[in-house]
């Protein structure tokens, strides 16, 4: 279908009563025991649509192409496939009920801007584990403390059939990325004549909430650990931030520490979050824009609008190759879109409302959530006038080698400043680490002036 679904699992009545109440009610049993049947084990839709452009979920990607071995770029395991068609300017028009209001205002602004379609291949998946636990939790997952929180739910997603917006927005927050990776990556916000200096990172997580055999004692209500060193340019080298990512963040807000090269000391970072800005991002990105949303959830209301076909970044293997260059994705205005691959899938589409009297330079967002991984995978950002401000799209693979499905580039597209920002650059620095072996010890605000180099 192109236009928007009533609400396939429950209805949209139901998920009203449970917004105006501070705790939502948990998956029934009826609704669980089709997880792994019509529905796959995290909650989509098994099967393809009606004409077949969307083909059934069987599994997705769990084997390797021939080889590869762990530490390389992954090679596409669709290389060789075609464009199915081209979406221009030009053509635009014929396209517009899968497109999404970012997609059509790049096509508006940009003469030179494409996208190029492929066959859908439905590639997530991630470990059995996972999905024991999505089953195991669904009955006992809520939403509570007026949506900041999530109680009676671990190692699983928490909503596979939800009710809510805000159960949407939970899955993304919760999904599985691994236990712990180790990542090198770069940034750059080119100027509208294509110049850019890169911003190098090198950054590390442990998943707290899906690390193995981790308990709900073990959590002391910590999502995830996060630590980003800055290593290039030699003017912003050696800071380092540390985030303990907490689960309520209303109940305790993030905790977050940086240690200053140049001063050689270790201080809390009270602001590193909501609408404050993205690190060396050159005010391109704010802080809950990092993996397309992050944090807490309580300056929103949010709407579940239904679930539509739509045309979205996905198995994005070009932009994630060794044999891409930086400076061959990172153009004037925009970035390469012939290195770009977009698939028709089915995604949630969520809006985010400000509530009153509280603040954000986006007033409004809409989010595009894919139905197979729970990973965001497009975001419109509004401004205080309603005009459409900021369009976010993650270029994401399945990571076959780790068993998850994952951005390897994030784009956030200024339409008023005609910029943009790229954060995830991997093609020339080494493979992401998803063997790095982590515990909360090693996220104490005293490891880092030890770790300090400038």
């Amino acid at each position: 279908m192109n236009t928007l679904s009533s609400l396939p699992h429950r209805r949209l009545g139901v998920a009203f009563l449970l917004a105006c109440s501070s705790t939502f009610a948990a998956t029934s049993e009826s609704d669980v025991a089709r997880l792994g049947k019509d529905l796959s084990p995290l909650g989509a839709e098994r099967a393809g649509n009606a004409d077949g452009s969307i083909p059934a979920w069987t599994g997705g990607v769990t084997q390797a192409p021939a080889g590869y071995k762990v530490g390389d770029h992954h090679p596409d395991p669709f290389g060789g496939d075609q464009p199915l068609y081209t979406i221009t300017p030009q053509n635009a028009a014929n396209h517009q009920a899968r497109l999404t209001a970012g997609q059509r205002a790049l096509l508006q602004t940009y003469p030179g801007y494409s996208i190029p379609v492929y066959p859908t291949r439905r590639s997530a998946a991630v470990p059995q584990r996972i999905y024991d636990a999505t089953a195991r939790v669904a009955t006992t997952a809520r939403v509570a403390n007026g949506g900041a929180n999530v109680e009676g739910a671990l190692l699983g997603i928490p909503f596979p059939i939800p009710s809510s917006g805000i159960e949407v927005i939970w899955n993304h927050l919760l999904r599985y990325r691994g236990d712990a990776a180790n990542r090198h990556i770069g940034q750059a916000a080119p100027q509208r004549n294509g110049s850019y200096s890169l911003v190098e990172f090198r950054d590390e997580f442990m998943f707290n909430y899906t690390r193995t055999g981790v308990s709900a004692e073990d959590l002391d209500n910590v999502l995830l650990y996060f630590k980003q060193a800055v290593v290039a340019p030699a003017r912003l080298a050696g800071t380092i931030l540390l985030v303990h990512e907490t689960l309520d963040q209303v109940k305790e807000t993030r905790r977050a520490w940086v240690y200053n090269a140049g001063q050689r000391r270790v201080r809390r970072a009270p602001n590193v979050a909501y609408d404050a800005p993205g690190t060396a991002a050159d005010g391109m990105r704010t802080s809950d824009q990092f993996d397309m949303f992050n944090g807490a959830t309580d300056r929103y209301d949010w709407e579940l609008v239904g679930k539509r076909e739509m045309i979205v970044p996905y198995n994005s293997y070009r932009l994630h190759s060794k044999d891409v260059k930086h400076a061959d994705i990172l153009k004037p205005l925009h970035i390469n879109q012939s290195l770009t691959r977009y698939e028709l899938h089915r995604v949630w589409v969520v809006e985010a409302k400000l509530k009153p009297g509280a603040s954000h330079i986006y007033p409004r967002r809409t989010f595009y959530v894919d139905e197979d991984s729970w990973q965001i995978l497009a975001v419109d950002q509004y401004d205080s006038r309603g005009e459409l401000w900021r369009v976010s799209e993650a270029h994401c693979i399945q990571y076959y080698d780790a068993g998850l499905f994952w951005s390897t580039l994030e784009v956030h597209t200024d339409l008023q400043a005609g910029r943009y920002l790229a954060i995830g650059l991997d093609n020339e620095f080494e493979m992401y680490d998803f063997t790095l072996k982590r515990s909360p010890s090693d996220y104490v605000p005293e490891s880092l002036r030890r770790e300090g180099v400038r």
